[in-house]
């Protein structure tokens, strides 16, 4: 499969297009958990550590999100979204296969959490991740080191 993903440092001009996407891909998940999917709470969860935020790029059109938390040992996932009408078509997990490589290349772990409610940790589950604790709402997965 030849993708032309692509990624750009998110801006201002991008917080419409991250609240709407955030809106679509996550408030089913939340409001069968329970969750806040009010517009304030919403926005809070698309500024959370911003300066890490990428627009997904294929071919040129915005189609999702992506932040990670890199550390010395770690690569965290803090948040991956594809819009609704790209899902299914092997990006998300392309783009984690990609994660995946770069920390095994630098022997690193991959973490992430994924609601209960989310069926994503089916992908991660296929991918290597491994469920390493939970809390109410949520799993919490990573990698083993490579």
């Amino acid at each position: 499969m030849n993708l032309d993903l692509r990624y750009k440092q998110a801006d201002e001009n991008d917080i419409d297009f991250l609240l709407n996407l955030r809106m679509k891909t996550m408030n089913p998940h939340y409001e069968t958990s329970g969750l806040s999917t009010d517009r304030e709470t919403t926005m809070q969860r698309v500024l959370y550590k911003f300066e890490k935020a990428n627009i997904i790029l294929l071919d040129n059109q915005p189609i999702g999100l992506l932040k990670l938390d890199r550390t010395f040992t770690n690569i965290e996932v803090l948040q991956l979204q594809i819009d609704p009408s790209q899902q299914g078509k092997g990006l998300g997990k392309k783009i984690l296969e990609d994660i995946l490589e770069e920390a095994s290349i630098a022997g690193k772990t991959v973490s992430l959490s994924v609601l209960k409610t989310n069926k994503a940790q089916h992908l991660y589950k296929s991918l290597g991740f491994r469920i390493v604790d939970e809390d109410q709402y949520s799993y919490f997965m990573e990698t083993e080191r490579q």
